[in-house]
C-alpha cells in the first residue's frame, strides 16, 4: 500500500490542530483535575476532534479516499466545522468552570490554562482548516464544502446546545406554545442532521425529488418556523401576563453555573442565533448552483 505525503497548508494545520487538540486534553487529564460533567464535555470535544483529525490524515496518507464508505469531498470538512465548534465550545466553557474564581494549587492552575491556550489553539487550526477547504466561487465541490452546507454544521451545533439548556431542568413543559417551540428546534435540527447525513454519506441521487429545490424549500420553511419561535420564547418566558419572569432571580446569584433564568435566557438568544443562521442559509441556497459529484 503507497503512502502519500504531499507537503501543503492543508496538511500542515491538520498536523497542528492534531497535535494542540491532543495537548489540550492530555494536560486537562493529566494535571487538571476535572472532576465532574463540565470537565468530562471538554476532554470529549477535545478528544473526539484529535481523533477524528488523526482518522483523516491516516486515510489520506495511505491514499483510501476512494475506499472510504463516505464522501470524501464531504467529510472532511464536515468533521473540521464541527470539530472548530466543539473546540470553541470547550474554550469558553473551561475557563468558567475552572478557571474562574479558583483558588486551587497553582500547579493545577497552571495545567488548566495551558488545556484553556491549547484549546483556543485547536479551534484556530480547525476554523483555518474549514477556510482552506471551504469551496471558492464557481468550483466543483461537495455541498458541504459551500457556505449553506457549512451553515447546516452550525445549526446543527447551535440547536444541539439549545437541547442541552431546555432539558435540564425540563423548560418547556409550562405552556403549549413553549412546546410548540421544542417541536421547532427538534423538526429543524432533525431535517438539518439528515441533510448532512445524506451529503456526507452521497446518497442524495436516492431522494424521489430535485435536493437543490429541497434546500431551498426547507430553508425557507426553516426561516418561517424559528421565525416565530424567536417571537414566542421570549413573550412566554419573560413577560408576567404570560407567567414569564422578567427580571433576574437574586437566587441566581449563589448557584453554581447557569440558573434556570439564565437557561431561559441562553435559549433565546441561540434561538435568534439559529433564525439568523437559517436566514442566511436561505440568501445562500437561492443564489447556489449545487454540482452533484
Amino acid at each position: 500500500m503507497a503512502i502519500v505525503l504531499q507537503s501543503s497548508p492543508l496538511l500542515w494545520t491538520r498536523l497542528a490542530a492534531l497535535a494542540f487538540s491532543c495537548v489540550a486534553f492530555s494536560v486537562a487529564v493529566h494535571g487538571g483535575r476535572v472532576d465532574h460533567g463540565t470537565g468530562d464535555w471538554c476532554i470529549f470535544c477535545w478528544a473526539f476532534s484529535f481523533a477524528g483529525t488523526l482518522l483523516v490524515l491516516l486515510v489520506e496518507l495511505f491514499g483510501l479516499q476512494t475506499r472510504a464508505p463516505v464522501s470524501w469531498k464531504n467529510f472532511p470538512i464536515t468533521f473540521a466545522c464541527y470539530a472548530a465548534l466543539l473546540c470553541l465550545s470547550a474554550s469558553i466553557i473551561f475557563p468558567l468552570y475552572y478557571l474562574k474564581d479558583s483558588y486551587g494549587p497553582s500547579d493545577i492552575r497552571d495545567f488548566r490554562i495551558v488545556s484553556t491556550v491549547f484549546s483556543c489553539l485547536a479551534t484556530i487550526a480547525y476554523m483555518t482548516e474549514v477556510s482552506i477547504s471551504k469551496a471558492r466561487p464557481g468550483e466543483v465541490a461537495g455541498y458541504m464544502a459551500t457556505a449553506p452546507g457549512l451553515l447546516k454544521v452550525c445549526q446543527t451545533f447551535v440547536a444541539s446546545i439549545i437541547f442541552v439548556f431546555v432539558t435540564d431542568p425540563v423548560l418547556y413543559d409550562r405552556h403549549d406554545s413553549l412546546k410548540y417551540c421544542m417541536s421547532v428546534y427538534c423538526i429543524c435540527f432533525i431535517l438539518s442532521t439528515a441533510i448532512i447525513l445524506l451529503c456526507v454519506g452521497e446518497l442524495t441521487g436516492y431522494l424521489p425529488f430535485p435536493f437543490a429545490r429541497f434546500l431551498s424549500a426547507y430553508a425557507l420553511l426553516a426561516v418561517v418556523l424559528y421565525l416565530s419561535a424567536t417571537i414566542i420564547w421570549p413573550i412566554f418566558n419573560f413577560d408576567p401576563k404570560h407567567g414569564g419572569q422578567k427580571q433576574r432571580p437574586s437566587s441566581c446569584n449563589s448557584s453554581f453555573g447557569l440558573c434556570v433564568w439564565d437557561k431561559t435566557v441562553a435559549v433565546a438568544v441561540l434561538t435568534t442565533v439559529n433564525f439568523i443562521l437559517y436566514l442566511a442559509d436561505l440568501v445562500y441556497s437561492t443564489r447556489l448552483v449545487f454540482v452533484s459529484a
